[in-house]
């Protein structure tokens, strides 16, 4: 069965989906988020990603009274709560990315966001590495999702968990997802043959979420068979905030896709032949 996104199908013979991560990225204003959203579109990114939490379920209490200086307040609580937009803020970004023509979607981090963000029309859920051993967000995930596609994130996770969360969500419109839970990560550890062995083992659409610096191992990560390409975004590295760093800026995020596109291209189909346009380099160079 191929899976689709909104139509878009994914797979080794079609091109790569490329997805802007915004995350919290955004810093709980509206006006960033729509900015990065017109980033994303400009790039030529199929879709932009955000993080939906329900902060008193995912923290606890003794985390959330953290001292933590931050634009909202002085504790972690503060910072949470700060970064959670409203059903009416993500009205605005809804409609925004229909204006754009870009598809949005979240990672829910528990059973009453993925509630909030179905009552929007996304095309796909994600779930966080954060979250693949939560089987009960992993079954209310796959309730919610229907027939639309869920990505699972494998960051920070044994083969034993990752094999337990595919038993669980079933085979049915699921995309593995490599990324090592790091920000930003280190070259040694993003570890990108796991593309193809994930691949062979699970007989899936694999995608790759990367939270490294540059470019090259992203484009890496398709040319191993990533059929699905995340990366987080920024206006800027400099902003404020603890996933800037790990994030790619305007001008990182055009290269990639261009780059993405080009080895794509490039990478042909696999059978050696003869061009047309090497005929003449032939006749003139070759002496038998």
């Amino acid at each position: 069965m191929e899976i689709k996104i909104a139509g878009i199908p994914l797979g080794p013979t079609h091109p790569c989906f490329i997805v802007g991560e915004i995350g919290i990225n955004h810093n709980g204003d509206v006006a960033i988020a729509k900015k990065l959203i017109d980033v994303a579109e400009a790039a030529g990114c199929h879709a932009v990603k955000f993080q939906k939490r329900t902060i008193d379920v995912v923290y606890t209490q003794e985390e959330l009274a953290k001292p933590r200086e931050n634009p909202f307040g002085e504790t972690n609580g503060d910072l949470k709560r700060g970064l959670e937009f409203s059903f009416e803020q993500y009205q605005e970004i809804d409609a925004h990315c229909r204006e754009q023509g870009i598809l949005w979607f979240a990672s829910c981090w528990d059973e009453a966001s993925v509630d909030f963000i179905d009552q929007f029309p996304v095309p796909c859920y994600k779930i966080a590495s954060a979250s693949l051993t939560d089987d009960g967000l992993l079954n209310y995930t796959r309730k919610k999702a229907k027939s639309r596609p869920i990505m699972l994130s494998t960051g920070m996770s044994t083969v034993e968990q990752i094999d337990h969360a595919v038993e669980v969500l079933g085979k049915a419109n699921l995309v593995m997802v490599h990324t090592t839970s790091t920000y930003p990560a280190n070259y040694e550890e993003l570890n990108l043959k796991c593309i193809p062995w994930m691949s062979q083992r699970y007989g899936l659409p694999v995608g790759y979420s990367g939270h490294e610096t540059g470019l090259a191992s992203s484009v890496a990560a398709v040319a191993l068979g990533a059929s699905f390409l995340e990366r987080h975004i920024t206006l800027d590295r400099a902003m404020w905030g603890s996933d800037q760093a790990a994030s790619l800026e305007p001008s990182g995020l055009t290269r990639l896709v261009r780059d993405v596109t080009l080895i794509e291209r490039a990478m042909g189909d696999g059978v050696k032949r003869v061009f047309e346009r090497e005929v003449p380099v032939q006749k003139k160079l070759r002496r038998k």
